[in-house]
């Protein structure tokens, strides 16, 4: 479906506070910076603000929805023949030879994590999306695979699908963080996937692989 003139215009007006927010929170750091004052730079109200972002939080980590649903979209566009594991690591792959900003394979990720570091808020606003995300994937992988109340496996594969991301999220948010070139970390973190997809079970890898 086209998008209306007025979903664009709302659209731009919510990246334009986001942009703005972002810039302001990583020159002077979160706490420092008030909702106000990003209204005041964004040249809207301060209602405005709220309308697109129900909490300060939000401001800064706007893709929240996003994440919540990343691993869950991944499992439910799985192929014929593909595992959940298969196709979360298909989609890890990809976004690292692609060189993807949603991993963290951008110049300033050192920046933004340090902002997060340093704002009690947000690493706990951070720990519930993460807490979200696993939720729903555990969701999703139970009502993919018709499991009965009660049976642990959704909850067990879903718990080593999120390791998976955030321990390589993790490993490149580090690297990026030494101020390495990030095509040599995009390689490095392919072999690091590697790694990991070993260290994971027959039961992990094999688990509700989609028929036709």
């Amino acid at each position: 479906m086209t998008e209306g003139l007025r979903e664009r215009k709302k659209r731009q007006t919510r990246q334009l506070i986001s942009d703005v927010a972002t810039g302001l929170f990583l020159e002077r750091g979160f706490d420092a910076v008030t909702v106000a004052e990003v209204a005041k730079a964004a040249d809207v109200s301060v209602n405005t603000v709220y309308n697109y972002f129900p909490a300060k939080e939000d401001l800064f980590l706007d893709r929240g929805e996003d994440v919540v649903d990343r691993l869950s979209r991944q499992v439910r566009g799985r192929r014929a023949g593909e595992s959940a594991a298969d196709a979360v690591l298909r989609e890890l792959r990809a976004a690292v030879v692609s060189l993807s900003p949603s991993i963290g394979l951008f110049g300033g990720w050192a920046d933004f994590m340090r902002v997060i570091v340093d704002a009690p808020t947000l690493r706990s606003r951070l720990w519930a999306i993460q807490q979200e995300a696993l939720h729903d994937l555990t969701a999703t992988l139970a009502a993919e695979t018709g499991a009965a109340e009660g049976d642990p496996m959704p909850t067990l594969v879903a718990g080593q699908l999120s390791w998976v991301h955030s321990t390589l999220m993790g490993w490149i948010g580090s690297a990026m963080a030494e101020g390495r070139e990030i095509g040599e970390v995009a390689r490095e973190a392919l072999g690091v996937l590697d790694e990991m997809e070993e260290l994971l079970a027959p039961k992990v890898l094999t688990y509700a692989v989609r028929i036709v």
